[in-house]
């Protein structure tokens, strides 16, 4: 893999990390409102799924920025991003000018769950943790 290829693979894994790691920094600081954000969307759990959100949103999202265990990561974060969306972004629930918002948000996290899909297929690169260890990259 060349120079622009790797660059791109950087870029990209920053792209999408950069979302989750700044909510994820707001969520952990602000655990109550965090918590009561679950409570009013109607979530069974709501510390469990906060706590769920935070560790993906901070830890496994920087492992996707920093390219450790990228494929894994990259699968987890796209599971998660659909579970969020199947949770947050019901649009088809949703009547009047809340539904488009809804929809937006919804399928811009499918695009999102693209680009984790298809890092989890081409891996970091060599500019990660993973390409100096040897791991997942061509």
């Amino acid at each position: 893999m060349g120079g622009i290829e790797n660059a791109v693979l950087l870029a990209a894994r920053l792209f999408l990390a950069a979302l989750y790691l700044i909510f994820g920094w707001r969520k952990a600081a602000d655990w109550a409102g965090t918590v009561a954000q679950m409570v009013g969307d109607g979530v069974a759990t709501p510390r469990l799924a906060s706590g769920i959100a935070i560790v993906m949103e901070l830890p496994v999202s920087f492992a996707v920025a920093a390219g450790v265990f990228t494929r894994p990561a990259a699968v987890a974060m796209a599971a998660y991003t659909l579970g969020t969306s199947l949770v947050e972004h019901r649009y088809w629930t949703v009547k009047g000018p809340g539904q488009l918002d809804k929809m937006e948000a919804f399928y811009k996290n499918l695009a999102i769950i693209g680009g984790f899909l298809l890092l989890s297929v081409t891996g970091a690169g060599a500019w990660s943790i993973d390409g100096l260890c040897g791991l997942g990259w061509r």
